[in-house]
């Protein structure tokens, strides 16, 4: 009779362990997202984003230690310092007001041919944000 018991119990382990191992096997061939970051650390480049419901495109010229972005007919300049090859940080030179003071810190997370997808926040508030930015030349 206990041979009869374990049986099933046998049974319910191995056809456990058999999923945990095809799960193991599914995430280690997962091949991380694509990072050739040192292709957009230069460039003119285009991000859309949705400011009060309404959609709104800024364009920016950047060098390996400032970028320019043109918003609305306005043109702003940023010191541009990198942490490492896909992260660094803006720094407004010219602010005109306390928002505008604070540094922003972007993370670029994947990239293709054209576009990187990055994660950007004001440095230290918590809150981040992601956006696609796409290589104009």
């Amino acid at each position: 009779m206990h041979a009869y018991l374990l049986s099933p119990y046998l049974a319910a382990m191995i056809k456990s362990s058999f999923a945990l191992l095809i799960l193991a096997v599914f995430v280690a061939c997962q091949q991380p997202p694509e990072r050739n970051c040192s292709d957009f650390k230069t460039g003119e480049f285009s991000f859309t984003t949705i400011i009060d419901g309404e959609e709104k495109t800024t364009t920016f010229q950047r060098s390996l230690d400032q970028e320019i972005d043109y918003f609305e007919g306005h043109q702003d300049t940023s010191s541009v310092r990198w942490i490492n090859d896909c992260e660094y940080v803006l720094k407004n030179l010219n602010p005109k007001n306390k928002a505008e003071e604070k540094s922003i810190h972007i993370k670029i997370l994947t990239t293709s041919d054209s576009s990187y997808t990055f994660e950007y926040n004001a440095i230290g508030d918590k809150r981040k944000f992601k956006g696609t930015a796409y290589k104009i030349r």
